[in-house]
């Protein structure tokens, strides 16, 4: 029993090996890229009949699984809120804060990526050559892309005539999101056996979903090095200045919206001072950084509410729901990954593309789990959503466990944040009760 324990605790974290196969990825690519180049026969064959197939087959059980874990999430994050009903004007504040400090961040992340166009710049030529591998499925997505509704006629494509239909379309996952919005709104509203029934089973489709998606993930160094070695063998050295102007973008963002914006909404909203909430959330904000979870920060976060005196029925509502729900840092990741890859591509993507973006983004935040790596499938379903190869998200994986990181933390900080503003005027005893003490 002991030589087994002491066997896991040598078993190397999946984020080390993603970066190993990052790291193995480019420089294999950047030696073959200086050496041989690019267009050498047996480059070709290795790219043509191993690296890209063996991509593909990850980014393929990527997308099998996402629409079945994003619409679980998705209602399971809704009907969690069932207690609105109990807690009243409670329930709606939080949704209200955590919608508006949602659109906040993704707003700040696109206005910070379109500003430094860290994926701008990449020679066109380059970029289409890289474009042409797996050139079939790319034309299909750009083709799907270009078809897709604009101004009023997006608004109303939103709702389903035909929700199996939109399931089975990438360009229609707005639609899937809206039924799954229903149904969760539904089971807050309807409370009977069949429906805690009905809820349960959405519950093991999503446990059912997270579990391959974990044993998918666990492919992710193999496919990593694959993805890494079929863009840096063509881009070379320009491949990492980009990766860093773009890693320096994210942190900016999530900083700025962690530092600034949730600084102004706590002193205007909540009535806190950000020194005094900063100071006692920050056991809090270490955990989330270094778990990368928000679910498996929710103990601490909850006994922290309790230390800076937020009421506890209202912590336990607010950071239970957040704990899904509030993906500030998420939806700003996602924004931000989505508008660099189209730079990256040459896809120039249209105001009202990323306006769908920002409102995908903001909905990907309730439906995305809280635990490591959770947004990467949605990243690669919006990606292919815009006309943005998928494939792209390779680019992103070797850093993504560090911007991982930094976004818990704020997803986390953010939680209690909203907690602190919907607790101002309010008891730790309800209404009703403190009524009936009172006569």
């Amino acid at each position: 029993m002991s030589e087994t324990n002491r066997s896991a605790s040598r078993k190397l974290p999946l984020h080390w090996k993603m970066l190993i196969g990052f790291l193995v990825g480019l420089v294999a690519g950047l030696v073959v890229h200086y050496t041989v180049g690019g267009d050498a026969g047996w480059v070709k064959v290795l790219t043509t009949y191993v690296t890209q197939p063996a991509a593909t087959i990850f980014l393929r059980l990527i997308f099998m699984l996402v629409i079945p874990l994003l619409f679980a999430a998705l209602v399971i994050g809704v009907a969690e809120m069932g207690d609105i009903r109990s807690f009243g004007r409670v329930g709606w504040r939080t949704l209200a804060y955590t919608v508006v400090m949602s659109a906040l961040a993704v707003v700040l992340g696109l206005v910070l990526v379109n500003l430094f166009k860290p994926g701008a710049g990449v020679d066109e030529a380059q970029a289409l050559k890289l474009l042409s591998d797996n050139a079939e499925r790319a034309r299909s997505i750009v083709s799907n892309a270009g078809e897709q509704p604009k101004g009023i006629d997006m608004l109303v494509s939103i709702v389903p005539d035909n929700i199996v239909a939109a399931a089975s379309s990438n360009n229609t996952i707005l639609s899937v999101m809206f039924f799954a919005l229903m149904l969760g709104i539904g089971l807050v509203i309807t409370r009977n056996e069949a429906t805690e029934t009905l809820k349960r089973g959405i519950q093991g489709l999503f446990d059912v979903s997270m579990v391959l998606i974990g044993m998918v993930i666990r492919l992710a160094p193999y496919a990593v090095a694959c993805l890494m070695f079929n863009m840096t063998v063509v881009f070379g050295w320009d491949l990492l200045g980009k990766l860093a102007e773009y890693v320096l973008v994210v942190v900016l963002a999530l900083a700025l919206h962690l530092f600034v914006t949730y600084s102004i909404a706590l002193k205007l909203v909540g009535g806190w001072s950000p020194l005094k909430f900063f100071r006692g959330a920050q056991e809090a904000m270490l955990l989330a950084f270094s778990t990368a979870s928000s679910n498996a920060t929710l103990p601490t976060s909850l006994r922290i509410a309790d230390e800076l005196g937020l009421p506890k029925r209202i912590s336990r509502f607010v950071l239970t729901v957040g704990a899904t729900a509030n993906q500030n840092g998420t939806a700003l990741f996602e924004g931000v990954t989505v508008i660099f890859l189209a730079q990256f591509f040459g896809v120039d993507l249209s105001l009202t593309q990323q306006v769908t973006v920002m409102f995908v983004c903001i909905l990907g935040g309730i439906g995305t789990a809280g635990v490591p790596s959770g947004s990467l499938p949605v990243v690669a379903l919006i990606c292919a959503m815009v006309g943005v190869k998928p494939e792209g998200i390779g680019l992103i994986l070797g850093v993504n466990h560090f911007l991982d990181m930094c976004r818990t933390t704020l997803n986390v900080t953010g939680d209690l944040a909203i907690a602190a503003m919907v607790s101002r005027g309010e008891s730790d005893v309800p209404a009703a009760e403190a009524r009936v003490e009172a006569a």
